[in-house]
């Protein structure tokens, strides 16, 4: 359990230095490049996902830091959970807590990968793509469990 908490820490630490990092540089260095298919331009997010729940304005990231708690609770409880997890649970926290950050830092937080080819879509950051593939991660581990189970229950019978 301990190398897995390790490893854990250490995913945490290194993606996120790494995106406060490019998001400071954003943020204070005009790093902004436009590009035929994607752009990378600055905009403040002040919502979730797609600015949903925007109006919650200062509270936002409170709540957010509120889950963040909560959820750490519940990790501690279910140690299992964690030992099953562990680098997605390092994914979500590292784009969590730095996009919670930016919201204490910059009072929003800070976005530059714009997709504008074909469609637009909505301008995200490092940290939505971690958090993304976190969750990606827990489905494909809840998948193969689902299909062992399932193995397991035909074999029985």
């Amino acid at each position: 359990m301990k190398k897995k908490f390790n490893i854990a820490l250490l995913i945490f630490i290194v993606i996120f230095i790494i995106d406060q990092v490019v998001k400071y540089g954003f943020a204070n260095f005009s790093w902004d490049v436009q590009g035929p298919i994607m752009s990378l331009q600055l905009a403040y997010n002040y919502g979730v996902a797609f600015s949903m729940f925007a109006f919650l304005e200062e509270y936002l990231k409170y709540i957010q830091l509120l889950i963040a708690l909560i959820a750490t609770v519940y990790l501690l409880r279910n140690k299992d959970v964690f030992a099953d997890y562990y680098i997605a649970l390092a994914l979500l926290y590292a784009g969590g807590l730095s996009n919670i950050l930016d919201r204490f830092t910059y009072g929003a937080v800070v976005d530059y990968f714009y997709w504008h080819y074909g469609f637009e879509f909505a301008i995200f950051n490092l940290a939505d793509v971690i958090i993304n593939l976190g969750v990606a991660i827990i489905i494909f581990i809840q998948i193969k469990k689902a299909r062992e189970e399932k193995k397991q229950k035909e074999l029985s019978s």
